[in-house]
């Protein structure tokens, strides 16, 4: 599996050690930056990179890594075909995956802690979507992104 990952001045020290787990772990890692926790960085740019990937499918799933990751994951989810989850714990994670179809995963490093991180990050790669009823509420999503009405 192909990832893309990118972090803001808050989650440079986090993705380091989710770059590290996942090449450990066999995967294919895209490292789209920042480099430096010292560094101011903006999270909408790096966000709109990964999932621009993602859509393009020259990845098959990002990660996103802010301080509380709510900014990030607004950022992520307004580019088309991203249903990015905010995952501050395994449960909303399992819903993320199984639920939504999670495509990019959203963490706060000042949320959470590296532990907690690994098992969230850990939980989303091997948590499959459950399809079904699911499903139609994906392809609903989808259409509310086309600028369709639901009701």
């Amino acid at each position: 599996m192909r990832i893309a990952i990118a972090a803001d001045h808050n989650g440079v020290v986090l993705k380091a050690l989710f770059v590290t787990w996942l090449t450990e772990q066999g995967y294919e890692v895209d490292d789209r930056g920042a480099a430096d926790e010292s560094e101011v960085v903006d999270y909408p740019p790096l966000c709109e990179d990964v999932c621009r990937r993602v859509v393009a499918g020259s990845v098959d799933r990002g990660i996103v890594i802010g301080g509380s990751g709510s900014g990030e994951t607004i950022a992520c989810n307004k580019i088309r075909g991203i249903r990015a989850g905010l995952c501050p714990d395994v449960w909303h994670t399992e819903i993320s995956r199984g639920n939504n179809d999670s495509n990019v995963l959203v963490i706060g490093a000042k949320v959470v802690g590296p532990e907690l991180a690994e098992q969230i990050l850990r939980t989303w790669l091997e948590t499959p979507f459950k399809g079904d009823v699911h499903q139609r509420r994906i392809d609903q999503i989808a259409a509310l992104e086309r600028g369709e009405t639901l009701l």
